[in-house]
């Protein structure tokens, strides 16, 4: 199955058109009905989003291919335990698989069909993971370890600027369909965007030590849910994440260039 791919083009030049304009036309609601009804069926989209653009994503990962190749004792520099790896890299056997201890979930997974069943992972992830905080925080709050100072690695001058630059894009394209399936769903359109104002977003790349680990059939994040709200991707270089559909489908995720995923996490209102 490939997932369908909605073209952000259209809402946003309602939201860039008449300003006496209150509500969208028959076209653009009918945009977002197609919107909450693909989240709510599937709980996964493609997007393309104009304001996102190949050169932004490249320029991304260019440099986030340049910080994971650097050698182990560099990247522990940015390591933050005592916060809960919540800032700064978390490195390769830290993350534990919900897949892993939750009995629960290994009794569904193996209800599957076998062609879905995810690979049971051996153990903690082996992936590395960079947590970079993106947007304004709450002047007062109870959980600092998500609210903590951002950590920049040394020899990375454009770090802060990159990340930024990438992460706020990431959340526009995040609000504009959170937007749209409010709509869809026929609730105010910031029945979720307000929700979400002063949330610890969180841009949180991943790395894959290929030339370590590049064993056919190695697990590199094993079976797990988002807690968030909604979690966005980015294209990526290499193949090889899947993804499982409301249904239980397993989906091999293929992003075609130009374009964004979009998926829906536990989290709600």
């Amino acid at each position: 199955m490939e997932l369908p791919v909605i073209d952000l083009k259209e809402y946003l030049a309602f939201l860039n058109g008449d300003p006496s304009t209150e509500k969208p036309g028959p076209e653009v609601i009918g945009l977002c009905k197609e919107v909450s009804r693909v989240l709510r069926e599937t709980g996964a989209l493609l997007v393309k989003d104009p304001r996102c653009t190949v050169e932004d994503n490249d320029r991304f990962i260019d440099m986030m291919e340049k910080y994971f190749e650097r050698p182990v004792d560099f990247k522990r520099q940015q390591e933050r335990p005592a916060l809960h790896y919540q800032v700064g890299v978390t490195p390769e056997g830290v993350e534990v698989p919900r897949s892993l201890v939750d009995g629960e979930m290994q009794e569904k997974l193996k209800a599957m069909p076998k062609e879905f069943q995810p690979a049971t992972p051996e153990g903690p992830d082996r992936k590395w993971r960079y947590m970079w905080r993106v947007g304004p925080r709450p002047s007062n709050t109870r959980f600092q370890e998500l609210n903590s100072e951002p950590v920049i690695p040394e020899g990375f001058p454009d770090w802060k600027d990159t990340m930024d630059s990438w992460g706020y894009k990431m959340i526009a394209a995040i609000e504009v369909v959170a937007e749209m399936a409010a709509i869809g769903f026929g609730l105010p359109k910031d029945a979720f965007t307000s929700l979400m104002k002063q949330g610890p977003h969180l841009l949180a790349p991943t790395g894959s030590d290929l030339r370590r680990y590049g064993q056919e059939s190695t697990v590199f994040a094993g079976y797990h849910y988002d807690l968030n709200f909604l979690t966005i991707h980015g294209r990526s270089r290499f193949p090889g994440l899947n993804i499982w559909l409301r249904n239980g489908q397993k989906v091999e995720v293929k992003v075609p260039i130009g374009c964004l995923l979009i998926q829906t996490g536990k989290q709600n209102g």
